[in-house]
């Protein structure tokens, strides 16, 4: 069961990552960010939401080791943790943000408890 969730949260990691890669304005708005004078928030979303996310989740796949996908439990504990962090610091909309945190958090608990010992 392990490798099969393994594949699906990597294909959901190239799937949150194209929405950002493809569709930067939804993922402004999805996100509660608001577009400026510059087109640099569009290509934030292509870069950091939505390219790098699509290029992990490739390579998780292509390397299809318990180590890779060890690695994308800790990139999404980072997410959460920053997610979460912010709860406290910044007052987002807590549903939003406790919504988005909660799935990173799931995501890596999973595939950092459930690969750690098959990495070696």
């Amino acid at each position: 069961m392990t490798p099969a969730v393994n594949v699906i949260a990597a294909l959901l990691t190239i799937g949150f990552g194209l929405f950002g890669f493809l569709a930067p304005s939804f993922t402004l708005g999805a996100l509660d960010l608001t577009p400026t004078d510059s087109n640099m928030g569009l290509s934030e979303m292509r870069a950091s939401v939505g390219g790098l996310f699509v290029v992990t989740g490739l390579a998780v796949l292509f390397l299809n080791h318990p180590m890779a996908y060890t690695m994308l439990g800790v990139v999404y504990a980072g997410a959460a943790l920053g997610r979460f962090v912010s709860v406290v610091l910044d007052n987002p909309p807590l549903v939003k943000a406790a919504t988005f945190g909660g799935i990173e958090l799931v995501i890596a608990l999973w595939l950092i408890l459930a690969n750690i010992n098959r990495a070696t």
